[in-house]
């Protein structure tokens, strides 16, 4: 297991260096100049050619990468014309609109996104995982049809949509909760739930749908293996059979696809943030496309692709505590 556990460390580590050259490559390697994207329209040459030097342009792409990577590492000094503003590590540049650090927006905005993801996973993961397997028990039945009808339409309608229609009919209509407003955990706990409720009812309904057929295609999958045979044609007991066998062999795949959809949230939620105003890493992903403040996508981009990276290593090595197997292939 230690052998295992340090190949997917290292195999971690090197796609993240992958991943850092492609994301420099992308966003600043294209046509275009970003002294003057950070200077502005209204700048002239020497303003121009003053901003490209402050921001390391002038050397080389393999120099101005490794610059980049030692930001990253150990923190970095930038030249703000009257003195040197030192950027802490991990330093992912400064952002064209306001001069802020990177990291700092991030850290700024990742709290709401993060409280966004792990409720809706929560809700995704009772949802999807009971309809799932409710619909593989109850197989040939009404209630097998009447659970598959309904993750088709969970899987056929888009987020907005589904947001939409929660708002107005909870807010609206009903008038059971107010328009949502987004309030921080530290300032009111109640509040924040309360506003964040219909976000993760939002995402975990939309999300829920792919994890209802998994879990009912790996149960029925496992339900017919030789093992689950034996096992009943010893009369062991049905809810045994289920819990105890059925489920080892289910969950994997759905702890696997889980890790993988929570490390793709930590990029933003964009519709869901943007449906109801919550402001995190997607609102700001949005915002800063429009801006072309490439510092800022590119800090958001690369935090979305280590937490997929994380989130992948976890799933495996969780997957690999489940089913004693993977170790041993």
């Amino acid at each position: 297991m230690t052998r295992y556990i340090l190949k997917r460390l290292a195999g971690a580590v090197l796609v993240l260096l992958a991943l850092s050259v492609l994301v420099y490559g992308l966003f600043y390697l294209l046509p275009g100049d970003p002294a003057r994207l950070a200077c502005g329209d209204r700048c002239n040459p020497q303003q121009i050619a003053q901003v490209r030097e402050q921001l390391g342009l002038n050397d080389g792409v393999l120099v101005q990468y490794l610059h980049f990577l030692q930001g990253v590492v150990a923190g970095r000094d930038y030249s703000s014309g009257t003195g040197v503003l030192h950027c802490d590590a991990p330093c992912l540049g400064l952002s064209y609109q306001n001069d802020q650090q990177v990291t700092r927006i991030i850290l700024e905005r990742l709290p709401a996104t993060a409280s966004l993801a792990l409720g809706a996973m929560v809700i995704w993961l009772v949802i999807g995982v009971g309809t799932g397997l409710l619909s593989a028990l109850r197989r040939g039945g009404l209630t097998e049809r009447t659970l598959t009808v309904l993750t088709l339409a969970g899987t056929g309608t888009p987020v907005f949509i589904l947001g939409l229609l929660l708002l107005m009919a909870v807010c609206a209509y009903l008038q059971w909760l107010p328009f949502p407003t987004y309030v921080p955990l530290g300032e009111d706990p109640e509040q924040w739930a309360w506003n964040m409720l219909l976000p993760w009812l939002t995402l975990g309904f939309f999300e829920s749908a792919k994890y209802a057929r998994m879990t009912r295609s790996s149960t029925l999958e496992t339900l017919a293996e030789d093992h689950i045979r034996t096992f009943r044609a010893y009369g062991v007991g049905e809810r045994a059979v289920v819990t105890r066998h059925a489920l080892r062999g289910a969950v994997p795949p759905v702890i696997a696809l889980s890790a993988l959809d929570l490390g793709s949230m930590f990029g933003g939620a964009v519709l869901t943030e943007s449906l109801f105003g919550i402001p995190g890493l997607g609102k700001t992903l949005i915002d800063s496309v429009r801006h072309i403040d490439l510092p800022v996508v590119v800090g958001i981009v690369l935090l979305t692709g280590v937490a997929v990276v994380v989130a992948n290593v976890v799933a495996d090595l969780l997957y690999a505590a489940a089913d004693r197997r993977v170790v041993l292939s």
